[in-house]
């Protein structure tokens, strides 16, 4: 595989620093680089420009209105807004349903629910999860039953990542409880304001309202909002959570990440010593390096695979386990190299009149240390995952 882009890719690379030149606002790129919250609104803005220049759906074909850009275009427009500092889109309907319905649905579901996932009509979330469900999500107990023209679905899902924002949910749910697990799941698109739905908040480490709870008590969801067939649903939450695995890797934001380090480790110390001459952290910052340039290589063959039309299998997997542990160890680094300015402090301290202590790139270090502990357990633990691995790979 020959890592040098063409001049074709380095013309297009070109082209996409242009536009996040012209297009990115300044006040969303601040906002990204402090790790400030972005709110429902900033997050649509960003969302409507890449839209208006029908970059949104990268990875979408271009009959369903998507760019069908190449692995390589792909990992180019990632590594480019990272460094540059653009919000993350929002991949819930973008980069997870879509693919499920663009494979599965029906023609009606395809023509009415794609083109307001572009627009930013419909905001999806994820109802995967549930208390005694997560990594073992085959147990979940979520009941839909079939009653005339409805399914009732009563139950819970737990860790609904920006659900508070959502008018839709997909969610996975038991419609035959008298089968072996996996046989008895199906999926459902649900209207998030159907009576019955209550979404309450669940506080993360860092002090940010990102996910929740959803409970559901008698809600009626019409039948045609069915994906594929009753009870086959496993077949599709697993196509889905191989396209969420590899975004969990997060190329892009790992490569600006580690740039971020080097910054900061070469910033002159007390001692007149930058960090970046200690052998021990250099050593680390090398390794991590090595780690994630290798990853990227991989990442790019698993892209060229699903936009051959095959969903990524068991390397899904291995990019969201070591994508995670190179991220998480960048988080670390970075960590460490603010020395105790990356210690959490009380709120107090940070709110109001009073700003941050120490320089201001240490304020976001301690909250992205923190939040992104959860990248070993979402999109299916590492655990789970490395069982995958060795059952595909050496049998079992």
């Amino acid at each position: 595989m020959d890592l040098n882009y063409t001049e074709e890719e380095i013309a297009f690379r070109d082209e996409v620093r242009a536009f996040l030149d012209e297009k990115l606002p300044k006040e969303l790129s601040d906002k990204v680089a402090a790790r400030d919250h972005l709110g429902k609104e900033d997050m649509e803005r960003w969302h409507a420009i890449l839209n208006e220049k029908g970059w949104l759906a990268p990875n979408w074909p271009k009959k369903f209105g998507g760019a069908e850009w190449n692995a390589v275009q792909k990992h180019i427009f990632e590594e480019e807004t990272a460094r540059a500092n653009a919000p993350r889109i929002v991949p819930f309907g973008l980069s997870m349903l879509a693919p499920v319905l663009q494979a599965f649905g029906s023609k009606e579901q395809q023509d009415y629910y794609l083109p307001r996932i572009l627009s930013g009509e419909d905001w999806w979330c994820q109802g995967y999860s549930e208390p005694g469900a997560g990594s073992d999500l085959a147990s979940l107990k979520t009941r839909a039953v079939r009653d005339g023209d409805h399914y009732i679905v009563n139950g819970q899902k737990t860790w609904t990542t920006l659900g508070q924002y959502a008018n839709k949910i997909f969610c996975l749910v038991r419609t035959d409880p008298d089968v072996k697990q996996q046989e008895g799941i199906s999926f459902l698109l649900i209207d998030m304001d159907t009576p019955g739905i209550e979404v309450r908040p669940i506080i993360l480490l860092d002090g940010v309202h990102e996910v929740n709870e959803v409970f559901f008590d008698d809600v009626k969801v019409p039948v045609e909002n069915l994906v594929g067939e009753e009870n086959k649903g496993w077949t599709y939450a697993k196509y889905l959570l191989t396209h969420e695995r590899t975004n969990i890797a997060g190329v892009g934001y790992s490569q600006a990440g580690l740039e971020s380090v080097k910054r900061i480790a070469r910033a002159e110390r007390a001692n007149g010593k930058p960090l970046i001459e200690n052998p021990q952290f250099a050593a680390r910052l090398a390794n991590v390096e090595i780690d994630l340039m290798a990853m990227a290589t991989s990442n790019m063959r698993i892209i060229s695979k699903a936009a051959a039309g095959q969903a990524p299998g068991v390397e899904s997997s291995m990019l969201k386990v070591k994508g995670t542990i190179i991220r998480q160890e960048i988080n670390d680094l970075a960590r460490r190299a603010v020395g105790p300015y990356a210690m959490p402090f009380p709120s107090e301290t940070v709110e109001g009149d009073n700003d941050p202590i120490g320089p201001d790139y240490a304020a976001p270090v301690s909250a992205a240390y923190f939040n992104n502990r959860k990248l070993s357990i979402f999109g299916g633990s590492n655990e789970i995952q490395r069982g995958i691995i060795a059952k595909v790979k050496m049998g079992g």
